[in-house]
């Protein structure tokens, strides 16, 4: 018995020791910095001198501060981007599942960009969309259609980054899809053809529920993503863009902090936007829920 009760107690700490280092991550790399971030967030401090308390000032700034509404409303716009990737990454995933000849090198093909550098598919990006000599404006002049400067007009900025973002993760998007595809039973769709059901009915009763994890999946990572939208904003559009209609929260967040050094100031909108994410993942999960159903 005691000798049970030895290898008991070594399991356990085997067990501790196994789970100490994620554990240890997570304290030191997202608790810890968001505990000292909601602090900062109560504070004028530079990011060097001493932290002056100033309690809710910061975020009672934030309820008159243009630049942060602007920035605010950019970054739910470019979000446009989310359902029209998904219905074009399914539609593909569609194509590809139905075992057409060179559907490997395709999924290559789409997938490419995914594993591509962010930095450098957006500096193409930046050329392909040059109002000058741009790939985008010479495919519309073959349609004796005459394109903007995409990058430097208060109208077409926000569009022109929705269709980089969308190009970017599609083959991402459409991988998943096709997985889950691929995981639909067989004997599903041939019932619905014995009992003559026509391939939209087939689409709406057995495929879309079958994905709908997938889709619920999807749109999480996506908001959160598009949500943290930064790294594309700061190089294909360094000001923020005209009249800072492309400026997203975390490229005013950088800016508040490492520009200007108002840490503080950063801090409060990082917390803001943290709230943000977390409720929309929230009502995402409880609308998943409500629409779960068993097969």
């Amino acid at each position: 018995m005691q000798a049970k009760s030895n290898l008991y107690r070594k399991e356990r700490i085997y067990g501790y020791l196994f789970i100490l280092p994620p554990i240890l991550g997570f304290l030191l790399f997202t608790l810890f910095p968001v505990a000292y971030s909601f602090f900062g967030s109560l504070t004028d401090w530079d990011g060097l001198g001493e932290m002056d308390f100033i309690g809710l000032s910061n975020f009672k700034d934030l309820l008159t501060d243009e630049l942060f509404h602007k920035a605010a409303f950019n970054t739910l716009f470019m979000m446009i981007g989310i359902p029209i990737g998904l219905v074009l990454a399914l539609l593909i995933a569609l194509g590809l599942n139905r075992g057409i000849p060179g559907t490997t090198t395709f999924r290559v093909i789409y997938y490419v960009p995914v594993i591509s550098s962010l930095a450098a598919i957006s500096i193409m990006w930046s050329w392909a969309f040059n109002g000058d000599y741009g790939l985008v404006n010479q495919f519309l002049d073959l349609f004796g259609i005459k394109g903007p400067n995409w990058l430097m007009n208060t109208h077409t900025v926000k569009p022109a980054l929705i269709m980089m973002t969308v190009w970017k993760g599609l083959g991402y998007t459409m991988l998943l899809y096709l997985a889950a595809l691929q995981s639909v039973p067989r004997s599903y769709y041939e019932a619905a053809e014995l009992d003559g059901a026509s391939g939209f009915k087939s689409f709406r009763h057995i495929t879309w529920p079958m994905v709908k994890p997938v889709t619920f999946f999807i749109v999480v990572t996506n908001i959160i993503g598009g949500s943290q939208i930064f790294t594309e904003i700061n190089i294909m559009t360094s000001t923020g863009g005209p009249e800072y209609s492309s400026a997203s929260v975390v490229f005013y967040i950088w800016q508040k902090a490492f520009d200007n050094f108002q840490m503080g100031y950063a801090s409060a909108m990082a917390v803001v936007l943290g709230i943000f994410i977390f409720i929309v993942t929230l009502i995402q999960f409880k609308m998943n829920e409500k629409s779960n159903f068993d097969v």
